[in-house]
């Protein structure tokens, strides 16, 4: 069986013990029923943690039984991203070649002492429910903990996909615009937009660019290095001592966000799952439509920590926005959570990352705030959310961190292109009705 047949029937097996149905599981895990379906049917794998946390309380699992399930969904989400980077026989995006079966081996989780810091970033205008404190930091200490687990399987896949694949690299992003940008790509400052009109603000001034951060799927921990980076040549900035993995097709609850396609609806196939959102979007030519959500999971290189001294956002570029269509991936889903938040505005003359706080449950939830602290034992997970309601924007982020070797900032951007979100103000809107199988108004 199959890493993600084997986490399916631990799901179904669960799903009989608890002997809810599919609906009340469905409102619990903040998804649809159909798609709940799907991951107990092995048709589908949950985008994040998050998912299979809820499933495993809601089904009244025991601490053994959700170390099992977690472990599944690690190796299952581990050949998942594995045989996405295989490659193709043909262009579309369906045609993936089927990775050769690996046999994974029983993997001890030994104790994990040390939880990650986890802060959330986004707009408050956006009125995001959910944040997760919680399960990031038992993913993060699953992660962790399973550090045998994620050694042992990195092995089997490099057997498998070799050296060069199935890891994030640096400059090399999935989603629109991994290929040569269009019309949905983003246009280098300067450039006509695809209606023929201008940007109004040009790129960052002059200057060494910081390092870009790698755009991809969910990250796992790097082991902890003892060695200390590298030195910088004389008048060169110094190494960032930093590893991030970005995600740019993060949805809030896992199931809410809209994309601007200027594909009709006739010709535009149903909503994927988050997991899918990012070839789903790209086959579509379609854009993050008003908001966009950047999981940003960071890590230290050496043995000591390094502090993170601020967030600043770059705007390279704004036109005007394209009349698109927009498709909603979700027609009513969420939770009773909200965060607190970095707020951005992108139609902001210089957009702030500017703190806010939340609530759970009645309890305040304070506001974040820098400096903060990272280490290899210690990540760091930044969820950014932008937001605008009148301009198509490419933008990115400078991270600022300083350590004893040196200081300087770090790109946090697509891959190593700007991140590019876009008003979808007055253009029409359609969801997917699943009873006829199309999208409607």
């Amino acid at each position: 069986m199959s890493e993600a047949g084997d986490f399916a029937r631990l799901m179904r097996e669960l799903k009989g013990r608890g002997g809810l149905s599919y609906g009340v599981l469905a409102r619990r895990l903040h998804t649809s029923t159909s798609t709940l379906h799907r991951y107990c049917n092995g048709e589908a794998l949950p985008a994040e943690f998050a998912v299979v946390d809820r499933f495993a309380r809601a089904c009244g699992a025991s601490a053994a039984e959700a170390v099992d399930l977690h472990r599944a969904w690690l190796l299952a989400d581990a050949r998942r991203r594995s045989g996405a980077a295989a490659p193709r026989p043909g262009p579309g995006p369906e045609a993936m070649a089927e990775p050769a079966p690996v046999s994974a081996p029983e993997l001890p989780v030994p104790a994990v002492a040390a939880e990650p810091t986890v802060l959330v970033v986004g707009p408050a205008a956006v009125g995001d429910p959910v944040v997760r404190p919680s399960w990031y930091r038992r993913r993060a200490a699953v992660v962790a903990a399973a550090g045998l687990a994620a050694g042992a399987l990195a092995v089997a896949l490099l057997a498998v996909t070799g050296p060069d694949r199935g890891t994030p690299q640096a400059g090399a992003g999935a989603g629109p615009g991994a290929g040569p940008r269009g019309p949905a790509g983003s246009a280098p400052a300067g450039t006509p937009s695809a209606d023929g009109t201008a940007p109004t603000e040009s790129a960052p001034g002059p200057g060494p660019t910081p390092p870009s951060a790698a755009s991809g799927g969910p990250a796992a921990a790097p082991a902890p290095s003892s060695a200390p980076p590298p030195a910088a040549a004389p008048g060169q900035a110094p190494a960032a001592p930093l590893r991030a993995a970005v995600r740019s097709h993060v949805w809030a609850a896992g199931c809410d966000h809209a994309y601007l396609s200027e594909r009709g609806p006739a010709s535009v196939p149903p909503p994927p799952v988050e997991a899918d959102a990012p070839a789903w979007a790209s086959a579509q030519r379609a854009v993050h439509a008003g908001n966009q959500i950047v999981e940003v999971t960071l890590h230290g290189t050496g043995g000591g920590a390094v502090v993170l001294e601020g967030l600043e956002v770059r705007v390279a570029a704004r036109r005007t926005p394209p009349a698109w269509n927009v498709y909603e991936m979700s027609q009513g889903c969420g939770g009773g959570l909200t965060p607190a938040v970095f707020a951005v505005n992108l139609d902001a003359p210089r957009p702030l990352a500017r703190p806010v706080a939340g609530n759970d449950a009645g309890n305040r939830l304070p506001a974040p705030s820098f400096p903060m602290r990272v280490s290899a034992a210690e990540p760091v997970v930044l969820r950014v959310a932008a937001a605008t309601t009148g301009c198509d924007c490419d933008w990115s982020l400078d991270l600022r961190w300083s350590s004893p070797a040196g200081s300087g900032t770090l790109r946090i951007d697509d891959g190593g292109r700007p991140l590019r979100t876009s008003a979808a103000t007055g253009r029409p809107v359609y969801g997917y009705a699943l009873e006829q199988g199309r999208w409607s108004r």
